[in-house]
């Protein structure tokens, strides 16, 4: 009987270890939920993966182009809050708040995202319309 309950402290132990190391990778670290911007662009692609979504699109500012990246969750997810494949296209405009990367580059998290047909879409899960996390 000792024989197997050192087999399944040594299976428990792996799979508590395996699992925080997958949590670690949603974590939002990187972002700062206090530095939210509103962008107006053009989309130039819109990828529909897992593990997660990203729309890369072109704002132009006063000191020209700038190229952002901005991700949400997961296709099944995006799905269930009104995303389709088919939201956005390339050359489509689109007006989005992110939170952006504590860095400053010009990388966010969508917290909603306007079509060019004035549609608002959340990006996080829970976010009910028409607030969809506006402060």
């Amino acid at each position: 009987m000792s024989g197997k309950f050192l087999i399944f402290w040594a299976l428990s132990i792996s799979v508590l270890s395996l699992s925080i190391r997958l949590s670690a990778h949603h974590g939002n670290a990187a972002y700062d939920s206090t530095k939210q911007v509103d962008l107006k662009g053009t989309v130039m692609q819109f990828i529909w993966a897992n593990p997660h979504c990203v729309l890369l699109f072109d704002v132009t500012d006063e000191n020209g182009v700038v190229h952002w990246m901005a991700e949400s969750e997961n296709p099944t997810t995006m799905t269930n809050l009104g995303w389709l494949k088919s939201s956005f296209k390339p050359g489509d405009s689109i007006t989005l708040r992110v939170i952006r990367v504590k860095n400053g580059r010009p990388i966010g998290r969508i917290v909603w995202a306007e079509t060019a047909d004035g549609t608002k879409l959340c990006g996080e899960p829970g976010a009910k319309l028409p607030l969809c996390g506006e402060r």
